[in-house]
């Protein structure tokens, strides 16, 4: 599954537009006073300026075997975000070793290393190792309704979790995170989940507002 862009929210548009283009070094592709989109590998990811916003979740796959080489590199830009100590966090079951961060909304920022992925291995980490958005983070509290939803529009495999608290949706190109908020905390902070508007444009296009999937036609 494949995340063209993704469309969030901010109310620090200035500081995300610092975050992002300096302290990542993501390159700027639109800025003005109400968008700013940057490149993430073959993905777009945009902030949109908005009077209120609440805290997202989102992940970009990098090279296989690169989590090492990306903590290097992370930990002279960003503090990480550690679990149990770990600031590189083992998901045995997924093949696969992430790294976390806040960037400047708060949103929580996941860089993933999935093994299975059939990608060349890198030298050294820079920011143009980026794959793509590889994660977005859906608060609900009808998992299963919104799963039915967006697999009405293209069918949409179950990856990993249930439709109870947790259900990873997609592949390992990209997955929809649908966690129900009553029941979950963001991993691997415990911040409360809130419902947030966002916009995912690819293989599948929709709008996320107020807990409502709207599907648009948009490629």
């Amino acid at each position: 599954m494949k995340v063209k862009e993704l469309i969030l929210y901010t109310t620090n548009i200035e500081k995300q537009r610092s975050f992002y283009r300096d302290t990542l070094e993501f390159s700027l592709l639109a800025d003005s006073p109400v968008k700013i989109s940057f490149q993430a590998g073959s993905s777009v990811l945009s902030f949109v300026e908005a009077s209120t916003s609440k805290p997202y979740h989102f992940a970009f796959n990098i090279p296989p075997f690169s989590e090492n080489k990306a903590l290097t590199w992370l930990k002279e830009r960003v503090t990480l975000l550690p679990f149990e100590g770990e600031e590189i966090i083992d998901f045995s079951s997924w093949n696969a070793r992430a790294l976390y961060f806040y960037d400047a909304d708060r949103n929580i920022v996941e860089f993933i290393a999935r093994r299975n992925l059939n990608v060349d291995r890198i030298a050294d980490f820079q920011s143009t190792c980026v794959l793509h958005i590889s994660e977005v983070g859906i608060a609900t509290t009808e998992i299963e309704s919104i799963y039915f939803i967006l697999n009405k529009q293209k069918e949409l495999p179950v990856f990993d979790g249930s439709f109870a608290k947790f259900c990873a949706a997609g592949d390992e190109e990209g997955l929809f995170i649908l966690v129900n908020k009553d029941e979950k905390k963001w991993f691997p902070t415990g911040d409360d989940i809130a419902v947030t508007d966002l916009q995912v444009v690819g293989d599948y296009n929709f709008e996320y507002k107020n807990g409502i999937i709207l599907i648009s036609d948009k490629e």
